[in-house]
């Protein structure tokens, strides 16, 4: 009997019985329902602290570099280069002049009047460049008209040294083979090309396209050059427009040849160091503000957030304060507070006074290295407080994994309460449809008796 007749054959509201047991039934999956939202919201959070603390670790990890304290710039007004520095650059000036521009090499062929036909079969190309190198290309199956060789050559193995293309110069024969060193430089040049194997007869390939340095031949070529500056007059030659090395820690990028020498500076860039140190500032305030955050407690509601009382946000809170303070360094700069940043005592967050930090780069930067990158500096302190929470080993994690493990218990027993409950619904069902047949016999019979003596009544009175 269907759950909506219950109740039709007795008279009695069993179908609302039923259904009010449901729901005393269902209090207890609700129960865990509210669990499992507060587990996932817990699993979240931990999301949100692993996020911040992340932030923190690569921000403490950059005012411990060396590259970061000991910024250079550069500055030049000169059209003919321009130029970068690393930390291991020195400052200082320099007049650079820049005599020619590095280029590569080119080779082009002879025409020939009909750019797909195939100039024999198979062979081998062998190309020898001027650093003593030699690379082959396997020609047997490939197109050797020059629109296949200009495939072949480009989609070979980038240490073949050339690219190709095809020139058209408009005369009776137009189509040339262009090859174009992908490097420049005299060593990246092209030495020698030769074709062997090829089935024509009188060897066109090798006719067409075979070169040795300073011997005539088929190929007309454009040299490949050497870049060439003077710094400070002192001669330089580069095999590319991007020399490096020539100035110790200097990378200069030739642009333009001739003309007048420039001026390169070479100074320190404060604004870098100063900007890291911000950058920590902020990381630092945002890992405390989200703590805050899934950690407060609504009094007048009465409610927690995620982590109210949870103790691995209470332990990052901690640590990361712990990491902050109680060290210092030797110098005119000792403590974070004499380069200008302090905490707000009623925040606990980071401030930090321009004019101070500024004064610090600018006059102390050996002490503001020390404090911040130092052997105890700040940036060791925060990378190991934070790399105890990061990892596949870390506090997180292990919090992560331990919640995990919560959810799908939950959802275990989420699972077998509801298998549970429906047992015991179904056990309710069959016996209320027991109890309402049995009430509806029992009706039945009760009218019968009632009809059979109002009929023995009826008979007595006669």
């Amino acid at each position: 009997m269907a759950v909506s007749s219950i109740g039709v054959g007795s008279g009695l509201p069993l179908d609302q019985l039923l259904t009010d047991l449901r729901n005393s039934e269902n209090q207890a999956l609700a129960l865990i329902q509210t669990r499992q939202v507060s587990a996932q919201n817990r699993l979240s959070a931990y999301g949100k602290i692993q996020s911040s603390i992340e932030a923190l670790k690569t921000a403490a990890e950059k005012i411990g570099k060396e590259e970061t304290l000991g910024a250079l710039k550069t500055s030049t007004a000169s059209e003919a280069f321009t130029a970068s520095a690393t930390h291991k650059a020195i400052a200082g000036q320099y007049s650079v002049q820049v005599n020619t521009l590095a280029k590569a090499q080119t080779l082009v062929s002879q025409g020939v009047a009909d750019r797909g036909q195939a100039i024999g079969q198979g062979g081998t190309l062998t190309i020898k460049l001027a650093d003593g190198t030699e690379h082959s290309l396997d020609l047997d199956g490939v197109d050797t008209s020059i629109d296949g060789l200009v495939a072949a050559i480009n989609n070979a193995d980038p240490s073949l040294g050339v690219r190709a293309t095809v020139l058209n110069d408009g005369s009776e024969n137009p189509h040339r083979l262009m090859l174009t060193s992908t490097k420049t430089g005299t060593d990246a040049a092209v030495a020698g090309i030769e074709v062997t194997g090829n089935s024509d007869p009188e060897n066109a390939l090798q006719a067409l396209l075979g070169f040795e340095t300073g011997v005539p031949g088929a190929l007309q070529e454009q040299a490949a050059a050497n870049a060439s500056l003077t710094i400070n007059g002192i001669a330089i030659s580069s095999q590319t427009n991007r020399v490096e090395g020539a100035i110790e820690g200097v990378t200069l990028d030739l642009l333009k040849a001739g003309g007048d020498s420039g001026t390169l500076k070479v100074e320190r860039d404060d604004a870098a160091a100063t900007q890291a140190v911000k950058d920590f500032v902020t990381a630092y305030n945002n890992l405390q503000n989200t703590i805050k955050s899934l950690t407060s407690y609504d009094v007048e509601a009465q409610q927690g957030s995620a982590l109210t009382g949870d103790t691995l946000a209470r332990r990052a809170q901690t640590q990361a304060r712990d990491a902050l303070s109680g060290f210092s360094s030797a110098g005119s700069v000792r403590t974070l507070s004499q380069m200008g940043i302090t905490t707000n005592p009623s925040s606990g967050l980071l401030e930090v006074d321009n004019d101070k930090l500024a004064a610090a780069f600018k006059d102390h930067l050996g002490d503001v290295r020390q404090l911040l990158a130092g052997e105890n500096g700040l940036a060791k302190r925060f990378t190991e407080m934070t790399g105890n929470f990061l990892g596949s080993k870390g506090y997180i994690q292990s919090a992560k994994d331990g919640t995990d493990r919560n959810i799908k218990d939950l959802q275990r027993q989420y699972d077998d309460t509801s298998i549970r409950i429906e047992a015991k619904m179904e056990n309710y069902r069959r016996q209320f449809t027991a109890l309402d047949s049995m009430m509806a016999q029992m009706g039945s019979v009760s009218s019968y008796l009632t009809q059979q003596l109002s009929m023995l009544g009826n008979l007595n009175e006669k």
